[in-house]
């Protein structure tokens, strides 16, 4: 082989691996606009985007802590969680709940997870004879409701219904919260 093939040969291999090094993140500090921020420069967006979910045993410690404390209240509830697309992860239903409570603790999770807060926040906001967001089928802001969330996004919904007062409700959901509070990132 000539020098000059070689030296073309030897360019061009370090040439892909420096591409295929920015491509992959390896051994770039800093990334240029266009990596930075592909939309703003007309490229288009990825096609998968990765969402944080919230697992199986987190949500099972939630609903254990929530039905604890509604024990150590003495009140006669249903845990529900779902996940960020409303999906129903977990229903426990409490010696005792209520045939409706199944019901209301779903769609008060589904209202937190929708909007990324507490359903005694949100109804608060629902007043007046017009329409709403009240009016959007699957929601309840009556206050038991709790968003999950992750970093600053929501990943799921706690809901728990069948208390006499929705104050009760949410305490009993925002003691499940706590119990993986410190695992959200």
């Amino acid at each position: 082989m000539t020098g000059s093939a070689r030296s073309r040969l030897i360019a061009g291999t370090v040439s892909g691996l420096a591409i295929m090094a920015g491509t992959l993140g390896v051994g770039t500090a800093v990334t240029s606009p266009a990596q930075a921020a592909p939309a703003a420069s007309g490229l288009a967006a990825p096609a998968v985007v990765q969402t944080g979910v919230l697992s199986a045993d987190a949500a099972l410690k939630i609903a254990d802590a929530a039905m604890k404390e509604a024990v150590k209240q003495k009140q006669r509830v249903t845990v529900a969680i779902v996940d960020r697309s409303g999906a129903t992860r977990l229903v426990l239903k409490g010696d005792g709940a209520g045939p409706q409570t199944e019901e209301s603790a779903r769609r008060k999770a589904f209202t937190a997870v929708s909007f990324g807060r507490t359903t005694s926040e949100l109804g608060k906001g629902v007043t007046g004879g017009g329409v709403s967001i009240a009016d959007i089928p699957g929601t309840l802001f009556l206050a038991g409701g709790v968003p999950v969330a992750s970093g600053d996004a929501p990943i799921a919904g706690i809901g728990v219904g069948g208390a006499p007062s929705g104050d009760i409700d949410e305490a009993i959901a925002q003691a499940g919260l706590k119990a993986v509070a410190g695992q959200l990132r």
